[in-house]
């Protein structure tokens, strides 16, 4: 309490200021240099963190980047089972994720004991993972592959190889149906992707008639027919700056709005949403990561994302052989 008379030697707002995304900055870039530590994060990040990182990018450009890296800490601004892969590659490195806590609803479909059930039920099946997976999903799996080289990686394998993928039908629906393969298909899906609504989109597209929509291929079936382009957050972004339209509806997460705006500020974007009443598709464990909590991680070197060495060595193999393949 701060009573009548007495004068401070120094500002009173300054007490009761919190510390802005400037001050935070400043603060990060500090602990960065100290602690020889890089921030990677996903295009799903909030802006302001998006701004922070070193290196922004989609599943597979973090999963390279984190081979090259020499940082002694890898500050992951992403989710889970990217800090894992981070981790997977970079054994001996630090990893901590701002909010050990965000997870995936697609990586959570895929339980590694389900898993390996089904592979002794199928033991003539390959498995590819796709990256939004467990660290022990990825440790019984033949090979991993994100969205950006998952028609690659399956058609490194021959016509007739029977193939389980896992963990999201929708990518491996739309493989499928591009490659004339028959792969049998994990249940599993990402909730941000899946609920968006066809009828919903083509309401937008009606409205904003010279939009492109672009989405991303964990969406279901009836938004990937009624797109016009589909790939990966990468590829999306390279397919805004080479495409000539002024106009596009985005059918994935709201993330990626950011780097859309600043790669094409002269262009409009329009989030496929499947609530009518709020034009947003947040993920809500990617936006459990803040500033505060990035820059808390970062001075605390805490939480940091630990795994056994056992699961390191067997799910290293699978994700280098697809390394090698991109």
């Amino acid at each position: 309490m701060i009573h009548a008379g007495f004068e401070p030697d120094f500002p009173l707002l300054w007490i009761f200021k919190p510390l802005r995304i400037m001050d935070f900055a400043v603060e990060i870039a500090k602990l960065k240099k100290e602690k020889n530590a890089v921030i990677l994060a996903h295009y799903y990040q909030i802006p302001e963190i998006q701004d922070m990182a070193d290196f922004i990018g989609d599943s597979l450009a973090l999963a390279r980047k984190a081979v090259e890296t020499n940082a002694d800490i890898i500050v992951f601004a992403g989710v889970h089972f990217m800090a894992e892969t981070a981790k997977i590659l970079n054994s001996s490195r630090k990893v901590l994720l701002p909010d050990i806590s965000a997870g995936c609803s697609l990586a959570d479909a895929c339980d590694a004991e389900e898993l390996a059930e089904m592979k002794r039920e199928f033991p003539d099946h390959k498995v590819i993972s796709y990256v939004n997976c467990s660290a022990k999903v990825k440790a019984i799996s033949d090979i991993i592959c994100t969205s950006g080289n998952a028609l690659k990686i399956v058609e490194s394998f021959p016509k007739d190889e029977k193939i389980l993928f896992v963990p999201d039908k929708n990518l491996g629906g739309y493989i499928n149906r591009m490659t004339g393969r028959n792969m049998k298909l994990w249940p599993g899906s990402c909730q941000i992707h899946d609920i968006l609504n066809a009828e919903k989109v083509l309401k937008l597209k009606i409205a904003k008639p010279h939009a492109k929509v672009i989405a991303h291929p964990e969406c279901n079936a009836a938004v990937l027919e009624i797109s016009d382009f589909i790939g990966s957050t990468a590829a999306m972004l390279n397919f805004i700056v080479q495409d000539s339209s002024q106009e596009y509806i985005v059918a994935t997460e709201t993330g990626i709005l950011h780097q859309m705006q600043k790669l094409c500020p002269q262009k409009k974007f329009f989030v496929a949403s499947n609530d009518e009443t709020c034009p947003c598709n947040d993920c809500p464990f990617m936006k459990l990561n803040t500033v505060e909590k990035l820059y808390l991680c970062l001075r605390d070197e805490s939480p940091e994302l630990v795994l056994s060495p056992e699961i390191i060595e067997q799910a290293r193999k699978p994700i280098e052989a697809m390394l090698r393949l991109s």
